[in-house]
């Protein structure tokens, strides 16, 4: 027991200061599309060949890209032949409504708290039931890693949960398989009233890779009421952090 006390006291405090200052994020991070002012020549259509998934399209000769089913790939900025999209480091992404995730400038309208109530109730004590809704385990790995002392989720008053009865929302992961629509919608239902519901990561924000496949959902949106979108593939942890500070009024 000893050795562990040494042993703390010389690793000293672990914890990221993050939301007052924000740590250092690898150059390899893909965040917050990024696109030029300029329009792009009207017979290009090499972002939209790219992309597998249907995220990005013209509109004129502008671009949107849907950040709900993007991954993150890269794939459309590497195959634009002038740079007219490209991706930040950017980590803030979580929006409060799902159209909010279509973007075609440098704008995008961040998530807001989840009302004066809300806030009162569960602002310094929150608890959540996760959902792996058929997830591939890249957005539960991130979530988890919130738990970790460089993060410590506690800190914050958030705690993942065991069983429903004592969440007081559900974070959902996966695309929502058929398998797992009565599992997720009993879950649901077993949180006690009032009740907030989070969609993370692609898959779970708009089916990701499954999209439109017959046998998954397009994500949780269309099982259970959403409160909030945090989309990624997998979100950085930093991503669903700030996501659920903001849901709780914690940063603005």
């Amino acid at each position: 027991m000893i050795r562990t006390v040494i042993e703390r006291c010389r690793q000293g405090y672990r914890t990221m200061p993050y939301p007052t200052e924000n740590p250092p994020l690898p150059d390899r991070l893909r965040g917050r599309p990024v696109f030029k002012s300029e329009a792009c020549p009207p017979d290009c259509r090499a972002c939209e060949e790219a992309c597998g998934v249907g995220a990005v399209r013209r509109e004129g000769d502008r671009l949107r890209l849907d950040m709900g089913r993007c991954l993150f790939c890269g794939e459309c900025a590497a195959a634009c032949p002038d740079g007219h999209i490209s991706f930040s480091r950017e980590h803030r992404l979580a929006v409060r409504k799902r159209e909010d995730l279509v973007v075609g400038d440098n704008t995008l309208k961040l998530a807001e708290d989840a009302g004066r109530e809300l806030v009162r109730l569960f602002g310094r004590s929150f608890k959540i039931r996760q959902v792996s809704a058929g997830g591939c385990n890249a957005c539960e790995a991130d979530v988890n890693v919130l738990n970790t002392p460089g993060f410590d989720l506690g800190r914050f008053g958030i705690q993942i949960v065991a069983s429903p009865r004592h969440a007081d929302g559900v974070l959902v992961t996966g695309p929502v398989s058929e398998n797992m629509r009565l599992g997720l919608l009993k879950t649901w239902e077993a949180v006690p009233s009032p009740k907030i519901a989070i969609a993370c990561g692609a898959c779970a924000v708009a089916g990701g890779p499954y999209v439109d496949h017959p046998e998954c959902h397009n994500g949780a949106a269309s099982i259970i009421p959403i409160d909030l979108f945090i989309p990624g593939c997998p979100p950085h942890p930093l991503t669903i952090l700030d996501g659920l500070l903001r849901l709780l009024g914690r940063v603005r």
